[in-house]
C-alpha cells in the first residue's frame, strides 16, 4: 500500500511540475525548440514510471525496524544542517563533518570515520575547485 500512496503523490508532483514547466518561456531563440522540452520529458518519463508503479502488483512490504528509521532520521537533520552550514563552514569541513557523522551512523570507529571525513572533505573541495572549476564556498568562518 504504501508504494501506490509514494506513487500517486510522485504522480501528482510530476502533473504539477509539468505544469510549471509549460510556462518556461526564453525571451531570445538559443535552441531550435526552446528551453521547455528537457524539464517536459523527464518530468513525463517519471509520470510514466509513477504510473507503471502505481497499476503494478503489489509487494508485501516489511517497514523497517526502529533504529533504521531512526537512523534515517539522524540522516536527514545531518543532511539539512549541512545545506544551512554550508556557507558559514566552507566545502571542506562541512563535507568532513557530514562524512564524519555518516560513518559514525552506519557504524564506522570513529577514527575511521575521521580519516575518512578530512579525506573525502579535502579530496572533493580539490577536485571540484581545482579540476572542475566549480566555485566552492571555503567559509566565512576563515575571514
Amino acid at each position: 500500500m504504501s508504494d501506490r500512496i509514494f506513487a500517486a503523490l510522485w504522480l501528482a508532483l510530476c502533473l504539477g511540475g509539468m505544469v510549471v514547466a509549460w510556462q518556461i518561456h526564453s525571451e531570445y531563440s538559443y535552441e531550435p525548440v526552446g528551453p521547455r522540452p528537457f524539464p517536459m520529458g523527464i518530468l513525463g518519463l517519471m509520470a510514466i514510471c509513477a504510473l507503471l508503479m502505481l497499476f503494478r502488483k503489489p509487494d508485501v512490504i516489511h517497514w523497517p525496524a526502529r533504529s533504521t528509521f531512526k537512523r534515517l532520521v539522524a540522516l536527514a537533520v545531518m543532511m539539512m544542517i549541512y545545506g544551512w552550514l554550508f556557507e558559514t563552514l566552507g566545502f571542506a569541513l562541512c563535507t568532513t563533518l557530514l562524512t564524519f557523522g555518516i560513518g559514525l551512523l552506519f557504524g564506522a570507529r570513529w577514527w575511521a570515520a575521521a580519516i575518512s571525513g578530512v579525506v573525502m572533505g579535502v579530496a572533493l573541495f580539490y577536485a571540484f575547485d581545482r579540476l572542475l572549476e566549480v566555485t566552492l564556498p571555503v567559509g566565512s568562518w576563515l575571514s
